[in-house]
């Protein structure tokens, strides 16, 4: 039996003897709402017998980016690094990003974000409360570090015990700095200091690394033979700041110091392939560095941290 050929005309003609409700089976019935752009507030993960957890406690796009990074640049270069990474040069999405790791026995919170409520509304994503933090360390003194220690008159984190860098926190009791003044000065004498190789705690270690502050540190951590480093505000953007260590950054108090710090610390995570926390990274601000020219290249992390 031949099968009866049918034309295109024939097609049409068929289509058009259908229901009209058959060509509208796909048709919305109701309207959905627009729910807008989405951030997640944390991302966890495991690190030997540690859960590592970092926080977005705050985000915000920042016009000219020109005049923060690369200040030393050939405009014409910024520009061309720029459109090769698919980044726009008229403005930079900011992230904040506090780390929180629980050891099993202790909750230790990496800096404090810009602001109470912001520290706050991280943390109770992720589960926590202030009162459950045992120990904040401070990197360095800048105020979105800060920022979250004190509401008004009322301490946020009350249970807590406070570490930082000797020689960051002598600079800044002598700085005339209002935000120091209102947030660290007051709780001066729950304050203990650490030097470079400073214990936290079992497993975590503090590193100098210098420029971006006088004291500015980063911190070691292992658990069963797993490592991280947070380096807090090395380097403050994933491009412009790895690629090229060398570009002055306008918050870096001291920028050559600041650009030796970054070729050392970035340099010996390349070597060693040890994933990092930036600060300042895209969120959820976990990544490694890879050496590539005459500087890095920044690798989100993907899944490897759900294997760890």
């Amino acid at each position: 039996m031949k099968t009866p050929m049918l034309s295109r005309r024939h097609l049409l003609m068929a289509a058009a003897a259908l229901p009209l409700g058959t060509g509208l089976a796909g048709t919305a019935r109701a309207a959905a709402e627009m729910k807008g752009a989405s951030t997640p507030q944390f991302s966890r993960f495991k690190l030997g017998g540690f859960e590592v957890t970092t926080l977005l406690a705050g985000t915000r796009t920042v016009a000219e980016p020109d005049k923060i990074f690369g200040l030393n640049a050939d405009p014409a270069e910024f520009e061309a690094v720029s459109t090769a990474a698919f980044l726009p040069t008229d403005k930079s999405q900011f992230f904040f990003t506090p780390t929180v790791i629980n050891t099993g026995s202790e909750l230790v919170l990496f800096d404090s974000g810009l602001n109470p409520g912001g520290i706050g509304a991280a943390l109770a994503a992720a589960g926590y409360t202030p009162d459950q933090v045992d120990t904040l360390v401070l990197t360095h003194m800048h105020g979105d570090h800060i920022g979250g220690m004190m509401d008004g008159d009322k301490e946020t984190f009350a249970n807590a015990r406070i570490l930082t860098g000797a020689v960051e926190h002598n600079y800044w009791m002598g700085a005339g700095n209002k935000g120091f003044d209102a947030n660290v000065r007051p709780l001066n004498d729950k304050i203990s200091f650490l030097d470079d190789g400073g214990r936290v705690t079992g497993g975590i270690t503090s590193m100098l690394a210098p420029g971006h502050t006088p004291g500015h540190m980063g911190y070691r951590v292992e658990s069963e033979g797993q490592n991280l480093v947070l380096i807090a505000d090395l380097a403050n953007h994933y491009v412009w700041s790895l690629a090229h260590p060398d570009w002055e950054v306008r918050f870096d108090m001291d920028k050559a110091t600041a650009a030796k710090s970054r070729r050392r610390v970035l340099g010996m995570l390349a070597t060693d392939r040890v994933p990092f926390i930036g600060y300042h990274m895209p969120f959820p601000a976990l990544g490694y560095a890879e050496a590539r020219g005459d500087g890095f290249h920044y690798v989100p992390a993907s899944y490897q941290m759900m294997m760890a």
